[in-house]
């Protein structure tokens, strides 16, 4: 099954409801294309690189160190959720990416930071509805390794449970779509 990398913080708050949004260009293997969504569901791979304090928001902070405290164990990754995408959208208007703030957990100078990166390649604005599975615990290979947003873990999908109630989602949503048409 296709599996999207993404910091392990960022999948943390995804599964918590506190984020419902990525912002994405793409990884540095994917400069050509930039960022595509290529699957609608998709498990959520956590990754340990790149994350650092001062690209999160502060009230984020505890959350990271927490992150970095609890990694799985070498040469294994935790899979705790899959994503339904609910929305997408370009957003390179300053004023549509400051509104969708409410939506992530990353700080301004991040979101600066990778908006100043191939900067004729807007963002893109993924909408996502998270589900949480039994923790499934599997071996890295090396054809994960890189920087590249998509992979396929050879694991299927189990029913999960959906982390926000579907008036919250439909509310976040509606939203979203407001602020990105």
């Amino acid at each position: 099954m296709e599996s999207l990398k993404e910091w392990a913080t960022v999948v943390t708050a995804l599964e918590s409801g506190k984020q419902t949004v990525l912002l994405r260009k793409g990884g540095i293997l994917e400069t050509a294309s930039g960022f595509n969504v290529e699957a609608k569901k998709f498990l959520l791979f956590p990754t340990f690189e790149h994350q650092e304090t001062h690209h999160i928001k502060p009230e984020f902070h505890k959350l990271l160190n927490e992150i970095k405290e609890n990694k799985p164990r070498e040469g294994h990754n935790r899979i705790t959720s899959y994503a339904e995408v609910l929305g997408e959208a370009e957003v390179s208007d300053n004023e549509k990416v400051k509104a969708l703030s409410e939506f992530h957990i990353w700080s301004d100078s991040y979101i600066q930071e990778r908006r100043n990166w191939k900067p004729e390649k807007p963002l893109k604005a993924v909408f996502l509805k998270v589900y949480r599975i039994p923790k499934r615990e599997i071996p890295l290979k090396s054809e994960y390794q890189g920087c590249k947003s998509w992979i396929n873990i050879n694991e299927e999908i189990q029913n999960g449970q959906p982390v926000l109630s579907e008036s919250e989602i439909n509310s976040k949503l509606e939203k979203f779509m407001e602020i990105t048409k």
